[in-house]
C-alpha cells in the first residue's frame, strides 16, 4: 500500500491508476489548493478512483497531521506542491515555502518515523540557466525563480535528512510534463483551449526558448521504478529526451489538431529558463528507465482528451513556460 500526496492534480491522479494497475491499495490525499480550479482536480479524482482500493482522504499536509495515513504504508509518493514559475514571486512566495518546503519537511519527519521511503517530486526549474546542455544531475543548480528556489531547498532538505536521522528518500527533476489531464494553466492546455475557444495566444519570447516535454505515462513509469530500484539518496533528471522549441511545438499542435493559432508574441517571463535538455543517463543505468513516447505520439492523445471535454473559459489570456 502507498501513500500519494497530491492525488488530484495532473501527475498525481496518474500514478494513482499505475498503482491500482499493478494491484496496489493507495491512500490518496489532497488539500485542493487554488492553483486552478477545484473542479478539474474532482474530475482527475473521480477518473483516478474508479476502481481499485484506492482511499482519499482531503487534507493539508503543511498543517494537518500525516501519521494516520502511514498505517500499513509501504511507501510514499509524495507529488503535493504548489507549482508555478512565474507566479513564484513577490507576495505569493509564502505559499511556495508553506506548500512546497513546509509541507515536504513534514511528510520526511513521517517517514523516518515510520521507516519507510518517499520518492518526491523535484523539478527541472533547480537548474535554471545553466552553462553546459544536456543538464546532467552533477551540474551545478543555479535556479531563476522562486519556486526552482523552493524546490532546491526540498532536496537539500532530503540529503539533510538522510545524512542525520536516515531518511530514504529519491528525489525526480521533472522536465515540462504533458498529457491528457495537464493543468490548465501549463503550455499545451492553454494552447488547446486557445484553439477551442478561437482566441488569441501569447506566445512568451517569441517561442524560441527551447523545452524537453515528458509525457505523463513517462514520468509515472519513472515514478514507480524509482520507488523500486533506486539507491537511497540518489536524484534522477525524468526527461522526454527531445529538445525543441516553444514555437515548434506550439506548430505541432495545430498541426495535430488540424486548427490554426492566432500567435501573439510577447516578452519572456520572469524566472523562466531559455533552454532545458536533460540528459537521463542516470535513470538508464540505475533505473532501466527512458522515455519511450515521441512528443507527437503524446501530444494526440492529450488533443484527444481535450477535445473531448470542456475548456476552461476562465483563462482569459494565455501564455506559454
Amino acid at each position: 500500500m502507498y501513500l500519494v500526496t497530491g492525488c488530484a492534480g495532473f501527475i498525481g491522479s496518474h500514478l494513482v491508476e499505475a498503482l491500482v494497475e499493478r494491484g496496489c491499495s493507495v491512500v490518496g490525499a489532497d488539500a485542493f489548493i487554488d492553483n486552478y480550479p477545484r473542479t478539474a482536480k474532482e474530475r482527475n479524482l473521480e477518473q483516478c478512483c474508479r476502481r481499485g482500493d484506492v482511499r482519499f482522504t482531503e487534507l493539508d499536509i503543511a498543517v494537518d497531521r500525516i501519521e494516520p495515513l502511514l498505517e500499513g504504508v509501504d511507501g510514499v509518493f509524495h507529488l503535493a506542491a504548489r507549482p508555478g514559475v512565474r507566479t513564484s514571486w513577490g507576495p505569493s512566495f509564502d505559499t511556495y515555502v508553506r506548500d512546497n518546503l513546509l509541507a515536504t519537511q513534514r511528510v520526511f519527519e513521517a517517514a523516518v518515523a515510520r521507516g519507510i521511503r518517499v520518492v518526491y517530486a523535484s523539478s527541472s526549474s533547480v537548474y535554471g540557466d545553466a552553462e553546459a546542455y544536456p543538464l546532467r544531475e552533477d551540474a551545478t543548480p543555479l535556479p531563476v525563480s522562486p519556486y526552482g528556489v523552493t524546490k532546491l531547498a526540498c532536496e537539500a532538505l532530503a540529503s539533510a535528512y538522510a545524512r542525520s536521522v536516515g531518511l530514504d528518500a529519491v528525489g525526480l527533476r521533472y522536465f515540462s510534463v504533458y498529457g491528457p489531464r495537464q493543468r490548465p494553466d501549463m503550455a499545451f492546455s492553454r494552447v488547446l483551449t486557445c484553439m477551442m475557444d478561437k482566441r488569441p495566444f501569447g506566445l512568451l519570447g517569441g517561442g524560441r526558448q527551447t523545452r524537453d516535454f515528458t509525457y505523463v505515462g513517462d514520468v509515472v513509469d519513472a515514478t514507480l521504478r524509482a520507488m523500486d530500484r533506486a539507491p537511497s539518496g540518489r536524484v534522477y533528471n525524468i526527461g522526454g529526451g527531445c529538445e525543441i522549441s516553444v514555437l515548434d511545438s506550439v506548430q505541432l499542435c495545430e498541426r495535430i489538431a488540424g486548427r490554426e493559432l492566432e500567435l501573439h508574441e510577447m516578452p519572456l517571463g520572469t524566472g523562466d529558463a531559455r533552454r532545458t535538455i536533460a540528459d537521463v543517463g542516470r535513470a538508464w543505468s540505475e533505473l532501466r528507465w527512458r522515455p519511450l513516447t515521441t512528443l507527437e505520439r503524446g501530444l494526440r492523445a492529450q488533443v484527444e482528451a481535450m477535445l473531448g471535454a470542456q475548456p476552461d473559459r476562465s483563462l482569459a489570456w494565455a501564455t506559454i513556460a
